[in-house]
């Protein structure tokens, strides 16, 4: 087996982190916000950047020296990706959901054995995370700790499942194992329900409840979520419903009547 370059490895690495910086509500950003968020020396920051610009992924601004990234850079693969990535209803369907609810979602797909957060828009109120950044883009969960996962696995042949939940058991970190006859209970809920409402995984002291995307066949599963801390406030049932809801009129408009909904939480006291 051939290993992998190291140093190719880390350029590709932080041009995906440049382009993670972006999708996190910034559309602007100078090096040194860059080198800071991801402690990289300010100089390589900078070659990396200026490449960027030269592959017409970002513009640079010569008066502030400031960067954005090009339409080029949103459309990189876009023609290969389900519809709803394609055409950007997905992307605009969190935004929605985000500016109606005040809550954080977040849109995860399946990596190997691990839940990834393809997509995530944070809400009025913050989620405590062990994360040093917080819940952003890229970070990644075994499918076994998250209720993403549960969602996603729920997806796959009993065969397929089996093995893959016998491989997440054998590559358990000590004191870190589960029930399997338990998980796979409620991984079998998830395949009648299509949705879940579970623990959020990432390090990040909440819950969370999605819903299964519509896929076509041959399309690798994703789900959709509000992360949330549990409150009073905070109804899981109404939320599934509400994503239930808005992924049918994503998916066809005409299906679905879309009434004003008056935020479900403030960022006051």
């Amino acid at each position: 087996m051939v290993g992998c370059d190291p140093n190719k490895a880390k350029t590709a690495r932080r041009v995906i982190e440049v382009l993670e910086f972006f999708d996190e509500h910034r559309r602007q950003a100078t090096v040194m916000e860059i080198a800071r968020r991801y402690n990289r020396p300010q100089s390589s920051t900078s070659e990396l950047l200026a490449i960027l610009v030269e592959m017409g992924l970002l513009y640079k601004d010569p008066r502030s020296r400031s960067y954005t990234p090009t339409p080029r850079a949103a459309m990189l693969g876009s023609v290969s990706q389900p519809s709803l990535v394609r055409d950007g209803r997905l992307s605009m369907l969190v935004d929605r959901l985000v500016a109606q609810t005040g809550i954080g979602t977040t849109v995860m797909g399946m990596v190997g054995l691990d839940a990834q957060i393809f997509r995530w828009m944070p809400g009025a109120l913050p989620v405590p995370t062990t994360q040093p950044n917080g819940l952003s883009g890229g970070l990644r969960e075994r499918l076994c700790d998250t209720a993403a996962g549960w969602l996603l696995l729920s997806t796959m042949a009993p065969e397929r499942r089996a093995g893959v939940l016998r491989r997440l058991r054998a590559e358990t970190p000590s004191g870190r194992s589960f029930d399997h006859a338990s998980l796979n209970e409620q991984i079998q809920t998830c395949a009648r329900q299509g949705h879940v409402v579970g623990p959020v995984g990432f390090g990040a002291k909440g819950q969370m409840c999605a819903v299964l995307l519509p896929s076509d066949p041959g399309e690798r599963p994703m789900v959709l979520g509000f992360v949330y801390e549990p409150q009073e406030r905070i109804d899981p049932a109404s939320l599934v419903a509400r994503l239930q809801k808005s992924v049918q009129a994503c998916v066809n408009p005409m299906s679905a009547d879309r009434p004003p909904i008056a935020p479900m939480v403030s960022s006051a006291a």
